[in-house]
């Protein structure tokens, strides 16, 4: 406990900003924007800019952008994935991630997942639209598949797309479900349970829409599978 004691945070009164997590996880703190004040915001971003040279946000609106952009400029904003962040230009990526989606309404939590790990260093190959309503869609990507380090698979509906990546590869599948669908599917509640609920091996879920999680967690096992390489 004296250990973590010790480590460094920004006190800023409204927010503990972790200026040591890189130094403990490999990757810098990380913002959720959905629900912060505008001027907290604003302060929290220029924080992490000055102590890291660059910053990711996610859940961040319109809005919330055109507050930031006024702090810090050059800030990007891509309204799909409502990721706000500044990124290192020439950033070294090592890997590969695959992200999978049943549909092209499942994009924009594709693209949370995308855009969350190429920020943290990943190569990220982006396979749309091949659910399992056609299923020939996503056989023809088997190649491209199991040369990723890891899968990403998101899928709204039923949720099935996990389960037959899962079983057409060697390599760990993260299945996120999201909340596409129609009433029965209760806001992607249905597409959780068959996920967590699946006979394929291999697969670990994550919550509803959570495209970060998914990113981070896959980050994780692509940066050991190039060390191990």
């Amino acid at each position: 406990m004296q250990f973590f004691a010790r480590q460094p945070f920004e006190d800023m009164g409204f927010a503990k900003t972790d200026t040591h997590r890189e130094t403990r996880q490999g990757v810098s703190e990380v913002v959720f924007c959905q629900g912060k004040e505008d001027e907290y915001l604003a302060k929290i971003y220029e924080k992490l800019l000055a102590e890291n040279g660059e910053v990711l946000g996610t859940r961040a609106s319109e809005h919330q952008y055109e507050v930031v952009k006024k702090a810090i400029p050059q800030i990007q904003y891509d309204e799909v994935s409502r990721i706000l962040k500044y990124e290192k230009p020439d950033k070294e990526r090592i890997g590969t991630i695959a992200v999978v989606t049943a549909g092209t309404a499942d994009i924009k939590v594709a693209e949370e997942a995308a855009q969350t790990a190429e920020f943290l260093g990943a190569k990220v190959n982006r396979i749309y639209d091949v659910g399992v309503s056609g299923i020939h869609r996503l056989l023809a990507h088997v190649e491209q598949l199991n040369e990723a380090n890891c899968i990403i698979a998101i899928a709204g509906m039923e949720g099935a797309l996990a389960s037959v990546v899962a079983g057409l590869v060697k390599n760990p599948v993260i299945a996120v479900p999201t909340s596409v669908g129609y009433g029965a599917s209760f806001e992607g509640l249905s597409a959780l349970l068959t996920m967590i609920n699946s006979c394929a091996n291999g697969i670990t879920v994550v919550n509803i829409d959570n495209g970060y999680g998914a990113a981070y967690s896959a980050v994780q096992i692509n940066r050991l599978a190039e060390k191990n390489d």
